[in-house]
């Protein structure tokens, strides 16, 4: 018999409507009901890809005795930490505070209050792995909540003081503005981190470090740094050829448990594969290595083909599981690998390392163990004959691989991972500006995607919004939930890079109007921004957030916002904002450089001065295109291509049809130029 969750559009809540537990989605009726009972709730908070998630579910949540003592003694809520991330932040703050840990499954005893008192992750059916079983756990905090209530409230109260102390701004204005001085501090601090054999920074589990990786491609790129080249490029070298990445159908996992990025944890993120994807832009940028052009058009090509919805947005993951097992998916056996691969002579499983007693718990996970060119020379062929057998052999995996059960797709929508992957797309489009399309209509693959990305920006601008109001996730053409920061910080985002790629100034347009609408609803006292809206009542603790997660700081984003919509613009308070959160958070980005890497690339560009491009005339599209080839992370582009334009940054400049290039800084613009030469030569110097 189905839960309450049955009526929910959440495929993690969706996988809880048939457990005996009687759960309730987040949302006031259950804490109505706790506060009639007088009874503490178990807030258990997941996501559908979660492997452990699903293991708990298993062990626990579909036991009939299990069940029926939760629902007799407490009011379940489960809760998916995608759809309501302020949630999953304010616990997962408050079981970081009591044991020095979090993860998920997240499993938190809550005061009808909505006050946290204890909570844990992943808990066994029996003892074990340092820790009570979960039928142990639930009796302890029965007999604690029934003998020492007041007790209970009094240190959940202490806990919601701590987590307000916590979350307000504690930077203070910085004395001194940041130099180059500190920028190479920060590269230094994340050099020291970085594993300079296998790439990416610190040990196993191993993630993308998208952010880092970035930094160090604009520190080499302002400053010919090549320590930071090397570690970026190994960094994306490393997580190409391993296992992190799926050889067969394109896409990156969410991260490697292992240094040597081969078994990663199968699931794959939307918000991972963005980043990775403007990460690789990037590196192609520089490079101009056609291997990155390939893993970009390959990455947006599995977007596309396993994450659309029909109504042109994307949605949020593949599970990790398949049949119940792990990877099962993505993994051959021996026996399975000579039965699908055809790979007589053994020259593909030579080069994917598969090997008969499996390189991964008696199975094989596909990566590059050797190169083409060294199999070549040990064989005595050419490398085009070894790259023709990998390619034969891919197809024929490919093919096995769709007729396998498919790990389940999470098919919510969210504003905040689809606006990450609109920048991807504009970003990608810039970089491969001038690579040759395939298409009739003679554009080339930089344009195409610039259309890819127009396109889904208008669905994004259409379908996530509901009664004036921009919302968090939509399903099935219905948008629900209050827009968070990371929301409308990652849009705006989104809006600016695309303005900037394609000279549409309605983007900027529509980014001035909702940096304003930040501003308004989401401001905090010290100048920075908190993660929920003032209108929302549904938490207990408004949280500041300001460093780097999974997906960038919202805080830097729009700090980077504030900054490239104030000069578009022309609002001066909003550059001296932008201006006084990079100064406040300077100090401790230069030391924790890996947590604060968006706000480390925006010290640096600021160190280096943002440029405002602005072109216009006859060949303007030419000649932004041939501008915008280069590397040029300090540019944005503003085009004037009629006499009025609302735009502010526009206001005293004609549109005569001639050639004119206005390449300007925050307070002063050079003389107009009229080729793309000599507008290059002032963005750079």
């Amino acid at each position: 018999m189905a839960n309450r969750l049955i009526k929910e559009q959440s495929p993690y809540l969706l996988q809880h409507a048939h457990n005996p537990v009687d759960w309730y989605p987040w949302g006031d009726e259950a804490f109505d009901k706790a506060k009639a009972e007088n009874k503490p709730l178990l807030v258990s908070i997941g996501y559908s890809a979660c492997h452990w998630c699903h293991v708990m579910e298993h062990e626990s949540f579909e036991n009939e005795d299990v069940a029926a003592y939760m629902n007799h003694h407490f009011v379940c809520v489960k809760v998916d930490r995608e759809e309501h991330p302020d949630v999953d932040h304010i616990y997962m703050d408050a079981v970081q505070a009591i044991s020095g840990s979090g993860g998920w499954p997240l499993n938190v005893f809550v005061t009808p209050d909505r006050a946290p008192y204890y909570g844990g992750t992943y808990y066994p059916p029996r003892p074990g792995y340092g820790r009570p079983s979960w039928m142990q756990l639930l009796g302890r905090m029965t007999e604690i909540w029934t003998e020492q209530q007041d007790e209970v409230s009094a240190q959940a109260e202490q806990m919601l003081n701590h987590l307000r102390q916590a979350s307000k701004n504690m930077f203070k204005e910085a004395a001194e503005v940041p130099d180059r001085d500190t920028v190479r501090k920060i590269a230094d601090t994340l050099l020291k981190m970085a594993d300079k054999e296998k790439g990416g920074f610190g040990g196993a589990p191993k993630f993308p470090g998208t952010m880092a990786i970035n930094f160090l491609l604009e520190h080499y790129h302002f400053t010919g740094y090549e320590p930071g080249l090397k570690q970026a490029l190994l960094s994306l070298d490393c997580m190409i050829a391993g296992g992190i990445y799926d050889q067969i159908g394109g896409g990156f996992a969410r991260y490697s448990t292992d240094r040597e990025w081969l078994a990663p944890h199968f699931e794959k993120m939307l918000y991972d594969n963005a980043l990775m994807v403007t990460s690789l832009a990037d590196a192609y940028s520089i490079t101009k290595d056609e291997r990155y052009q390939k893993i970009i058009l390959d990455t947006i090509a599995f977007v596309e083909n396993e994450l659309m919805d029909d109504a042109g947005i994307y949605y949020c993951a593949l599970d990790a599981d398949s049949e119940g097992v792990e990877g099962k998916y993505y993994t051959w056996t021996w026996d399975e690998w000579l039965a699908d691969a055809f790979d007589q002579e053994g020259i593909a499983a030579e080069y994917f390392g598969i090997v008969p007693e499996g390189n991964w718990e008696q199975t094989n996970i596909l990566h590059i163990a050797k190169s083409v060119e060294e199999i070549a020379t040990r064989r005595g062929l050419f490398p085009f004959e070894i790259k023709q057998v990998i390619a034969r052999v891919k197809q024929n995996l490919y093919k096995v691989q769709k007729k396998r059960i498919r790990p389940q797709t999470d098919d919510k929508c969210l504003l905040s991972w689809n606006a990450l992957m609109n920048i991807a797309l504009s970003k990608a489009g810039i970089a491969l500006i001038n690579a040759s399309g395939s298409g009739e209509d003679g554009k080339t693959i930089g344009e195409e995607l610039l259309d890819k990305a127009t396109s889904h920006m208008e669905a994004m601008l259409a379908l996530f919004k509901a009664d004036g109001q921009y919302l968090h996730t939509w399903k099935n053409g219905q948008a629900r939930i209050s827009a968070n920061l990371d929301d409308f910080a990652y849009l705006i985002q989104a809006l600016l890079t695309l303005a900037s790629a394609t000279g549409n100034n309605d983007w900027y347009m529509k980014a001035g109007e909702l940096t304003n609408h930040v501003i308004a609803e989401f401001s905090d006292e010290a100048g920075f921004f908190y993660y929920t809206s003032a209108r929302q009542t549904d938490i207990p603790v408004r949280k500041v957030e300001t460093y780097d997660g999974a997906t960038p700081s919202a805080n830097a984003v729009m700090a980077h916002n504030l900054w490239v919509a104030g000069l578009v613009m022309e609002r001066g308070d909003w550059l001296e904002q932008s201006g006084r959160m990079l100064r406040n958070i300077a100090d401790v980005a230069s030391r924790y450089s890996y947590s604060f890497g968006y706000w480390a690339m925006l010290i640096q560009r600021k160190v280096e001065v943002m440029k405002t491009v602005i072109i216009s005339g006859r060949d303007e599209t030419a000649i932004m295109r041939e501008i915008q080839s280069k590397y040029l992370p300090q540019a944005v582009f503003v085009t004037l291509r009629k006499e009025i334009s609302e735009l502010p940054i526009l206001k005293n400049y004609n549109f005569d049809g001639n050639n004119s290039i206005f390449v300007c800084e925050e307070k002063a613009c050079h003389s107009p130029v009229t080729s793309a030469g000599e507008a290059l030569h002032l963005i750079t110097t």
